[in-house]
């Protein structure tokens, strides 16, 4: 998981972003095919919207299932 200073500057947004792709993961796990994920923030977040971030990787991770 990469979550960059240069696209989430602060610290509490960065492990805001991490904990919500931990989780998101964690839940789908059982689903998943057995294969290495890479998760990284290539935009700029300023202020990240949970419930959309949260609908971003969630969707991203269902995808991978199919």
């Amino acid at each position: 998981m990469i979550v960059a200073k240069k696209h989430v500057r602060s610290a509490v947004n960065r492990n805001l972003v991490r904990r919500i792709v931990r989780e998101s993961f964690r839940l789908i796990r059982a689903h998943l095919p057995k294969m290495d994920i890479v998760v990284r923030v290539s935009t700029r977040l300023e202020r990240p919207d949970r419930r959309v971030l949260r609908g971003e990787i969630d969707e991203l991770l269902a995808r991978l299932t199919q």
